[in-house]
């Protein structure tokens, strides 16, 4: 089977689908992971509004966690948290 050269590629790779970026774990690109202080958190949702991969997980208008097969260590989240309740750690 003859390989496929760069030009064959079609735009954006193997994403050609609307949606389909999310079957994509994109979470291992990461140096740095956000790590939350649950106890500072106050559910503001800021984090969440300003995740440029919606990897804030939100349940009963509560942040909960963290989406870490999808999230790149951006560091957004911890920027904009009003209480600093979000660090970035190596990992």
């Amino acid at each position: 089977m003859k390989k496929k050269g760069w030009k064959e590629i079609p735009i954006a790779g193997l994403i050609t689908e609307a949606g389909s970026a999310a079957k994509y774990k994109t979470g291992d690109w990461r140096t740095f992971k956000p790590v939350r202080d649950e106890d500072k958190c106050i559910h503001c949702l800021i984090c969440w509004i300003y995740c440029p991969d919606s990897s804030i997980l939100v349940k009963d208008e509560k942040m909960v966690g963290f989406d870490y097969e999808h999230c790149k260590g951006c560091g957004i989240c911890a920027s904009v948290c009003p209480k600093k309740c979000i660090k970035m750690e190596k990992g």
